[in-house]
């Protein structure tokens, strides 16, 4: 059944989706340099479709749900770390860090 912690963690992981995958097929194609550093861009989509997953799993109410939102948490730790470590990428560190946040709060 769908709470509002879920609800709450639903919303996070999509929109942390929508913003690193936006970031990283717009600004970070477009700017260059640190910003497409393969372990850079593959972790901005991996966390992209990691969050895809992990809304996916809480929507259908699945008992797997707990570590997937686990693993999701950490993915968005290192994505927030490393958009931050490039720079000029609040809005996804910030995306990244809410979703860290609610996703942990559902593996716990």
């Amino acid at each position: 059944m769908i709470n509002s912690t879920n609800s709450d963690c639903i919303e996070n992981c999509s929109n942390c989706h929508d913003v690193c995958l936006r970031t990283a097929m717009n600004h970070c194609l477009r700017v260059g340099g640190k910003h497409i550093e393969p372990e850079h861009f593959k972790l901005m989509m991996d966390c992209a479709k990691m969050c895809a997953t992990s809304a996916d799993f809480q929507l259908s109410n699945s008992v797997f749900a707990p570590q997937v939102c686990g693993v999701c948490a950490k993915i968005c730790t290192a994505c927030a770390d490393s958009c931050e470590e490039v720079g000029d990428m609040d809005e996804c560190v910030a995306a990244c860090r809410k979703c860290a946040e609610s996703c942990k709060e559902m593996a716990a």
